[in-house]
């Protein structure tokens, strides 16, 4: 309801937006009824939801193709570009947190910690900006754009995907190795840490069978609520890079009040997040056995 309403609010009349500013008003209102957008916002919010619910997703008030072919193939692309800076930025940050919890109190751990949280206070634009200048234009290791040509290979296109993951990686290292480290920390504090190293085991078998167990969970909450930023947050990125992305095709629909595209796109992109959350929730209770125990008892 509250994508529908917001979409609602938004300034234009599609029909006048389709048809151009000096069309006859008579064929406004006209269109305006083929698009059913001059019906009350409860008929149109029914007509809508009751669609989507059982997979119409209608057709775009602007170009009139389906809704869902209009959303397929920016979906699969931010995917594509959100699964490259998963595979780098989550065992990244990880072995980072853990590097820095194992020094605590050193130059490593300030080093990571305070330039990871300092890299997450830059935005994504100045990043993005950053590394066209240094790596695209000065020393032209990468293109300029994030968008491959038709029929690339796969490694063709994580070259064309590599720079702006790295701009999602600046951003998201900071939150995932500070969790990752406050939840090391708190797991070499442990008892059952201590009573592992007093039984003579190796640091790395203390460390990889006992403490990343456990210093993951803080870390999987936060790896799942970027999961939907990264599907749906990326307009900034996707616009600087030029890529045919869900944020710009769902920025431009904003703008071009498509607002059977805007609706659905959102609604999915919140449909990603909950089932991110799912799987997070999931993963908590294999790797915690007491969540599952407690689960049981109640």
């Amino acid at each position: 309801m509250i994508i529908f309403l917001a979409a609602q609010v938004l300034p234009g009349d599609v029909a006048r937006r389709i048809l151009g500013p000096f069309a006859d008003q008579r064929a406004v209102d006209e269109l305006s009824k083929e698009l059913g957008t001059d019906q009350s916002l409860l008929a149109q919010y029914w007509d809508w939801i009751s669609s989507f619910v059982t997979g119409d997703l209608g057709e775009s008030a602007v170009t009139g193709r389906p809704v869902s072919d209009v959303l397929l193939d920016p979906l699969v692309a931010s995917a594509k570009l959100a699964l490259l800076a998963f595979i780098i930025v989550v065992p990244l940050s990880i072995a980072g947190g853990v590097l820095a919890a194992l020094h605590e109190g050193t130059g490593r751990d300030r080093l990571i910690s305070v330039g990871g949280l300092s890299a997450t206070a830059i935005p994504e634009f100045v990043w993005a900006v950053l590394f066209l200048l240094i790596f695209a234009l000065w020393l032209g290791w990468f293109p300029t754009t994030a968008q491959p040509p038709d029929g690339a290979g796969l490694f063709t296109q994580i070259e064309y995907l590599l720079l702006p993951s790295l701009c999602l990686v600046c951003v998201l290292f900071g939150y995932i190795a500070r969790m990752a480290r406050a939840g090391t920390i708190e797991a070499l504090e442990a008892d059952y840490t201590r009573t592992a190293i007093l039984k003579g085991l190796p640091q790395r078998t203390v460390i990889r069978r006992h403490v990343l167990r456990n210093s993951l969970l803080p870390t999987i909450a936060v790896v799942a609520t970027q999961a939907g930023y990264l599907m749906g947050g990326l307009v900034i990125i996707e616009t600087i890079f030029n890529y045919q992305g869900i944020g710009l095709t769902l920025a431009r629909a904003a703008t071009q009040k498509d607002i059977p595209v805007l609706q659905s796109g959102v609604l999915i992109i919140g449909i990603v997040y909950l089932v991110a959350t799912l799987i997070a929730d999931i993963l908590y209770s294999v790797l915690n056995p007491r969540v599952r125990l407690e689960a049981a008892a109640e």
